[in-house]
């Protein structure tokens, strides 16, 4: 072996990484000591980047194709390595290759409930975990900040460290977009898009990376919490209060002629009771009142009923009948110190 043939065994090349993994973030090409000589050839494929690095400085950084290593097109390496006549001789520096592809499925959860702020329930726990993919923006900012100086940077060595600063960065968003505790809870798909802007500019920042899609799977809380929530999406079906007491009286009518008077009372105090009870657990949804009194049943009953007779047939309060009463919302009589009510009168009230 000749000297120049000795000279050319010691110098590099052609310079490349043919990525054979699918979990590979970035690799350092293995120099063994190897200077590169001028006119080496650089080969980027697609969906990786080569960055040079030199003595601890970041160098020129080369996108996919060919390329030819002179003078002309390592200017910033030129700059660092201040050659006073142009690259004309042989050098060594570090050459990474980042990969730019797109990284899918990778798992987000919250190992531990974290607190936020809610205005409708105060300081609330919450669990949370999803999916997201991601790719490497600026590989210069995630070889800084991620990789180091690790030859061979796997996913799975990336995996923790992302999924402990997704959650961070995930609490923090929903924290500032002050999203209710509600909307979390209930409206995933939403939720993962809206929080997308809030979270790419700190990933991006501090990392180089770029998040294409983030989904929330699963937001659970507090058993008290999820009651609130099941209250609400129940009055939500309801609807207007009113309405659904008016049906309740109805239904008790409809039925009451087979089972008499007892019958159709009780069946329209289940109704109303249902009612009572949904406001005293907040449900203001519609327009009535507590003290909305159904009608009684349209036979086996008197003509003319009484506020204490009403109450009784509903199993209301007879101050209930007579707040409905004064308020005109059920049409009765004043006769002398004594309100009566006629059953029509109820029936009409219940149609309305």
């Amino acid at each position: 072996m000749g000297i120049m043939d000795f000279i050319k065994g010691e110098l590099l090349e052609i310079i490349e990484w043919t990525d054979d993994t699918r979990d590979t973030l970035c690799w350092r090409f293995p120099d063994e000591d190897k200077a590169i000589k001028n006119g080496a050839q650089l080969i980027v494929r697609e969906s990786q980047v080569a960055q040079f690095v030199y003595l601890g400085e970041f160098g020129d950084t080369f996108s996919p194709g060919k390329h030819r290593l002179t003078t002309d097109n390592i200017p910033v390496l030129t700059k660092i390595k201040s050659w006073p006549f142009g690259f004309n001789s042989p050098f060594k520096a570090d050459v990474y290759f980042v990969t730019t592809r797109l990284f899918t499925g990778n798992k987000w959860g919250t190992s531990n409930p974290v607190m936020l702020r809610d205005a409708d329930f105060g300081m609330v726990r919450l669990r949370a975990f999803g999916t997201y993919d991601f790719k490497v923006v600026d590989p210069k900012m995630f070889l800084r900040e991620v990789a180091g100086s690790d030859h061979n940077f796997h996913l799975d060595e990336f995996t923790d460290t992302m999924r402990s600063r997704i959650v961070s960065i995930f609490t923090d968003a929903v924290a500032s977009a002050k999203i209710p505790v509600l909307d979390v809870a209930s409206r995933y798909t939403e939720l993962g898009d809206a929080l997308l802007p809030l979270i790419n500019p700190a990933v991006t920042s501090k990392y180089g990376l770029a998040l294409t899609s983030f989904i929330v799977e699963n937001v659970s809380v507090p058993p008290e919490v999820e009651e609130a929530i099941d209250k609400r999406s129940s009055m939500a079906a309801v609807g207007n209060l009113n309405d659904f007491v008016k049906y309740q009286m109805g239904k008790g009518l409809e039925s009451g002629g087979g089972a008499g008077a007892a019958g159709t009372a009780a069946e329209l105090a289940v109704g109303f009771g249902l009612a009572q009870e949904m406001m005293k657990q907040g449900f203001a949804g519609g327009q009535a009142t507590p003290t909305a009194t159904p009608a009684p049943a349209a036979a086996g009953l008197p003509e003319l009923l009484g506020p204490a007779e009403v109450a009784q047939a509903l199993g209301v309060t007879e101050a209930d009948v007579m707040t409905v009463l004064e308020s005109g919302d059920l049409k009765g009589k004043k006769i002398g110190s004594a309100w009566r009510v006629s059953r029509t009168a109820l029936t009409d009230y219940m149609k309305s």
